[in-house]
């Protein structure tokens, strides 16, 4: 953001900016230490999950919705004086959230099976008590001939240890069952605020196109739009990694997919400042899609507050 400089560099540092600070966000999972308690992983989510979704439900209106609105007026493709400027808005929010819905729909639950350190301590301790209570059906066996009344109570144990067994390998896949669904959440998060990512890189791209070619637009606008787009971009990139840390990722695989949702803000900047005329008309629809799919994904963000004494928000 280089006074002077090219439409098209300026929109190329605006976006390398935004993404940097989604990977800082990203990067808190290397301050969080690998022994650290599962119930202060717990806090640290809940509160950048919390900040993350205020920040969501207010940039899907004053950065996204309300931009396009006035988009929308401004082109004058929509009825004198915009009468009917919420079209593309509309229509943009309603596929938005259908997007993420239909991705939700047709992830195979399969394909986010995770294999974080519970689930497969979960599994570990279930097959331990298999082989145990396998174990323990053998010696029952062997002491059968010794007396009647051995016969009767080893039979007793061997069927409250089966009971028991059933029990345990149930908690065991409804453990695996949870955290399933915590991927999949997770997952459509990062959909969710790759979708959003796209269409603000677009409009930082644009921003900087647009300098100078109306009063309105001006550098320090644009710099103003990155920069407020990039502090939004912090809770995101930890709203992601933290989820994957917790469920068992090593800290540089969840800060990978941390900052992956920042990564499209620069090419889809490039595109927005080559394509600013083009852009004019897409634009609306483009940032109320955006919006749509964060309003629909928001619900999922409070799922952390599962811990929480209160469970009316969890999701």
């Amino acid at each position: 953001m280089i006074e002077g400089a090219h439409p098209v560099t300026q929109a190329l540092l605006g976006t390398l900016l935004t993404w940097g600070l989604t990977a800082f966000g990203a990067a808190v999972v290397f301050a969080v230490p690998a022994s650290a308690p599962q119930a202060t992983l717990r806090k640290v989510l809940d509160v950048g999950l919390g900040f993350a979704a205020g920040v969501m439900i207010a940039a899907s209106f004053w950065s996204l919705l309300a931009p396009a609105i006035e988009l929308a007026e401004e082109s004058g493709a929509y009825g004198q004086d915009g009468a009917f400027a919420f079209v593309p808005v509309a229509i943009g929010f309603t596929l938005g959230a259908a997007f993420v819905a239909a991705v939700d729909a047709v992830l195979p639950d399969g394909l986010l099976a995770p294999t974080g350190h519970d689930d497969h301590n979960a599994s570990a301790d279930a097959d331990a008590d298999a082989g145990l209570g396998a174990g323990e059906g053998v010696s029952s066996a062997v002491s059968r001939s010794s007396s009647a009344s051995s016969v009767r109570s080893r039979a007793g144990k061997k069927q409250s240890d089966g009971h028991g067994q059933v029990a345990r390998v149930t908690a065991a896949a409804d453990a695996r069952s949870a955290a399933s669904a915590s991927w999949r959440r997770t997952l459509l998060l990062l959909i969710a605020i790759t979708a959003h990512n796209a269409p603000e890189g677009m409009a930082v791209g644009v921003g900087f196109a647009a300098v100078g070619r109306s009063p309105k637009a001006t550098l320090a606008s644009a710099q103003s739009l990155a920069l407020g787009i990039g502090i939004q971009n912090w809770p995101e990139g930890l709203a992601v990694s933290l989820p994957l840390l917790r469920a068992g990722m090593s800290p540089w695989r969840a800060f990978f997919w941390g900052q992956a949702s920042g990564m499209v803000e620069p090419v889809f900047g490039l595109l927005g400042a080559f394509a600013y005329i083009l852009s004019q008309a897409i634009l609306p629809y483009a940032l109320a899609f955006a919006a749509g799919a964060m309003i629909f994904v928001v619900p999922a963000t409070p799922g952390s507050r599962r811990g929480a004494p209160s469970p009316a928000l969890s999701s």
